[in-house]
């Protein structure tokens, strides 16, 4: 049977089988996505195996192999390049594997109406979420972007490597008074250590957008609703680059008309 998956290290906690398989089920295809938990060491391993089966479709590539994922498949596309990071391997029309990344179009995906032009941002994190998040930012044409990280010299990297105006500070700094407040690290995750932010400077009007889905309403979003403000969970950014991964997979667009569906179960 035709199959993709998710790999990871964890991967337990994964939703993607759940959201790709509801899609084959609505579509009545005969499919399979699985998650596969793959130690950093054996990636390449994993990579030859599956290049060999005739039936693997691709994998989504979530902590912490984005970044090593570049070392084992090609880069037609020049991700690397582009963001450094890769969180999707298809297979191409000549049975090659080609890393991409729909990280970035799936991020965007849920703000897509609104206008971040010249606003100014923060992001946490400077991982490959965060790679995907600030190329995303960078052709969305944000104003200044304050990156917190615990290494700000890593942060000030990724700021110049995307041609992001904007200053790298530790986690601990005090917020500015931006628009837009992104976590793209998994501080808040299950397992991982809190984020723990002091909201007050955000604008009146700011959104709190989390990228970490499990759990779903993380702390920082729990205190960015207490203090009224807009906030984007996880979810959002986990369908719309499941979407995206979904068609290059499986050939199919998913039926997106069921969305209302698939985030009822994912939160069953």
């Amino acid at each position: 049977m035709t199959y993709a998956e998710v790999i990871g290290d964890p991967i337990s906690h994964s939703k993607s089988p759940l959201i790709h398989g509801f899609w084959l089920r609505k579509l009545g295809m005969d499919g399979e996505y699985r998650a596969t938990r793959v130690d950093a060491a054996d990636l390449g391993a994993f990579f030859a195996n599956r290049a060999a089966d005739p039936e693997w479709r691709g994998c989504n590539v979530t902590v912490p192999h984005k970044l090593a994922v570049l070392d084992h498949v090609p880069d037609p596309g020049d991700v690397k390049g582009a963001i450094g990071a890769v969180n999707t391997v298809f297979r191409g029309p000549e049975g090659d594997l080609i890393a991409t990344n729909t990280d970035a179009a799936g991020f965007l995906s849920p703000i897509a109406d609104v206008d971040l032009a010249a606003r100014p941002v923060v992001v946490v994190g400077a991982g490959g979420a965060a790679r995907a998040v600030l190329f995303a930012l960078s052709r969305a044409g944000v104003g200044q972007v304050t990156l917190l990280n615990r290494t700000p010299l890593k942060g000030a990297a990724l700021l110049a490597r995307f041609g992001l105006k904007g200053e790298a500070l530790p986690l601990t700094a005090r917020l500015p008074a931006a628009s837009l407040l992104v976590n793209a690290s998994v501080l808040g995750m299950t397992g991982q250590p809190p984020l723990d932010l002091d909201l007050s400077p955000l604008a009146e009007d700011a959104l709190v957008y989390d990228i970490v889905y499990a759990p779903l309403v993380t702390p920082l979003l729990a205190a960015a609703q207490a203090r009224g403000l807009d906030t984007v969970d996880g979810l959002e950014m986990l369908v719309g680059q499941a979407a995206l991964a979904f068609e290059l997979f499986f050939g199919a667009a998913p039926p997106r008309g069921h969305d209302e569906e698939l985030r009822a179960l994912l939160l069953a």
